[in-house]
């Protein structure tokens, strides 16, 4: 003859009168803020594709792996933009007014960069 805890399956634990199952929630990967902008664009836009990510266990870590992509590439782009234009240390000491404005520039162009070629590609 099966136990309580064979018939019922899985892990449970005891608490006073009461079998309480063992759940633990599935480790996720955390997404970043480019990631949830990629799945919100795929939620919104390209639902069969999100759906199939989903089912498959898959979306996650594909959001991870676009969130790691999209930061590697804004701080390489922002700085081979500096660069391009001449905005050094020293122009930030000089002018710290237009050092500003010229970097937000930059990291305004480099957002929409990565938005076009990673996030709504």
């Amino acid at each position: 003859m099966k136990s309580l805890f064979e018939e019922l399956g899985g892990t449970y634990h005891r608490e006073g009168d009461y079998l309480v199952p063992d759940l633990a929630l599935p480790e996720t990967v955390p997404t970043g803020i480019w990631g949830q902008r990629r799945r919100h664009y795929l939620k919104t836009q390209r639902g069969s594709f999100y759906n199939a990510l989903l089912l498959n266990g898959k979306l996650d870590n594909h959001l991870a792996e676009v969130n790691i992509q999209a930061e590697v590439m804004f701080f390489q782009l922002v700085k081979r933009l500096a660069e391009q234009e001449g905005i050094t240390e020293h122009f930030k000491v000089e002018n710290q007014i237009k050092w500003v404005k010229r970097m937000n520039n930059i990291r305004n162009r480099a957002l929409e960069i990565i938005r076009s070629e990673l996030i709504y590609a």
